[in-house]
């Protein structure tokens, strides 16, 4: 029997919007230069006969959520437009399903192998579609859902999943230890007031002036040292080529003296090597090649991002033991559920990056997880704009120990987030390196 709070899918719209990039972006070896944006729009009810919408957005990702040498991008970038129409269909049919967001969100993702196979099977692919690129294909409306239920009892989501909300305690979605625990432990009440943003320098982004080919001219900046002087930043993330440590080092120390010259403040570096680091020894060269050559790089390197490639089991002899004694070292690819976190926190991984795109309620469910052993904890996005970025910003606010938010559409896609300026226009422009996260305090998902 539904419980008061509990409520069901009257209705799921959607549409898909193509988003050119102003320069392009490298990584996996890949070079991204458009993107497909999901936006949906699910409206939920309760059982007396209240009822809401919500809405929510996601970038397709399949460059990043699908690597193959067997299924072209192409390829790929249809299968996850048929998928997420598959699934936002499934989520339709739940019209009889009452629950709470969490649960019909776990309902949906049980679906989603199937409709995933479908969809390899109708398409005559060769290669199965990986869990990650199918709970990206659903995310939006995952995010509507919430968004919704938030909406509908006038509040911000985050504050509905205490035992007011939710049927079942922490135990039954995580580890027996969360026995009489629910997610409003582990969120604040309310958003952290800023949040330093980190700012990507893509593997084929210019650092200097003497970097630029050929120039945009479009009035936004065109190289690191033009980004550092109008957002004062603060964080960077550097995207490593991976196979190579030579490149990746002289990288990281032509980063390090560019902000050695922006003159000192709170620097901090994120290293990225894309999965192509062959193991956990090339890391740590690296780490010894900085310590004798740019010492100061070194000591900015705040974490490392999952350096090598993304199916632990395929991979025993990836651990990552003696890298985080040196530096946290997230899971990202990899973590598509709780099993692939326990997995990696054996494998030595110390910290988690979130991301919206793998589900509202999970990226939920693995902070408070993250939170009770003491892992890192960071919120990175897919390239998100408007909405999609709101969204990650939002939840990055609400996790206590979130140390930073990535966020780079401002860079490579700035005009998918016009249409928030006017509300928002702060959360993409950041000053002192900064976004101002508190206004992310509306009902819902806060924006």
């Amino acid at each position: 029997m539904a419980q008061v709070n509990d409520v069901r899918i009257r209705d799921v719209r959607y549409e898909f919007e193509e988003t050119p990039f102003r320069t392009p972006l490298k990584f996996g070896g890949r070079v991204v230069a458009a993107s497909y944006v999901t936006h949906v729009v699910v409206a939920v009810e309760t059982a007396d006969g209240r009822w809401a919408e919500g809405s929510g957005a996601m970038p397709f990702g399949n460059v990043w959520g699908w690597p193959s040498a067997v299924v072209s991008p192409d390829q790929s970038e249809e299968a996850v437009r048929r998928l997420a129409m598959a699934a936002f269909e499934c989520l339709a049919d739940y019209y009889y399903e009452y629950g709470h967001p969490l649960d019909i969100e776990i309902l949906l993702e049980n679906n989603l192998d199937q409709l995933a196979d479908d969809v390899v099977k109708e398409l005559g692919l060769v290669e199965p579609m990986p869990k990650l690129m199918a709970l990206v294909a659903a995310s939006p409306a995952i995010a509507a859902l919430h968004d919704a239920y938030g909406k509908l009892h006038g509040r911000s989501v985050y504050d509905c999943y205490g035992p007011e909300f939710v049927a079942r305690d922490l135990s039954h979605y995580l580890t027996p230890e969360f026995k009489g625990e629910y997610l409003d432990r582990y969120i604040s009440r309310a958003p952290r007031p800023t949040l330093p943003l980190y700012h990507l320098v893509g593997a084929m982004d210019p650092l200097t002036p003497a970097d630029v080919a050929k120039p945009i001219g479009d009035g936004l900046p065109e190289t690191l040292v033009d980004w550092i002087n109008r957002e004062g930043l603060t964080h960077l993330k550097i995207k490593l080529n991976g196979d190579d440590p030579a490149w990746d080092l002289e990288r990281v120390k032509a980063v390090d003296r560019i902000t050695e010259e922006a003159g000192p403040r709170a620097w901090r570096f994120s290293l990225d090597f894309n999965e192509k680091a062959r193991d956990a020894e090339q890391v740590l060269d690296l780490f010894d090649r900085l310590k004798a050559e740019a010492p100061g790089a070194l000591e900015k390197i705040q974490y490392v991002e999952q350096p090598t490639a993304r199916d632990l089991k395929a991979h025993p002899e990836a651990t990552m033991h003696r890298v985080a004694a040196v530096r946290p070292v997230v899971i990202d690819e990899s973590l598509t559920g709780l099993d692939n976190l326990l997995l990696a926190r054996e494998r030595g991984y110390s910290g988690v990056a979130l991301k919206t795109c793998k589900g509202h309620g999970q990226a939920l469910l693995m902070a408070a997880y993250a939170q009770k052993h003491g892992l890192f904890l960071c919120v990175q996005d897919l390239t998100c704009p408007g909405a999609s970025f709101l969204h990650s910003a939002g939840l990055a606010a609400r996790v206590p120990t979130v140390e930073a938010i990535e966020g780079n559409a401002r860079q490579y896609c700035p005009s998918a987030n016009a249409r928030w300026e006017n509300r928002h226009g702060g959360l993409f422009h950041p000053t002192d390196g900064t976004i101002p996260t508190a206004l992310l305090d509306g009902p819902g998902l806060g924006f």
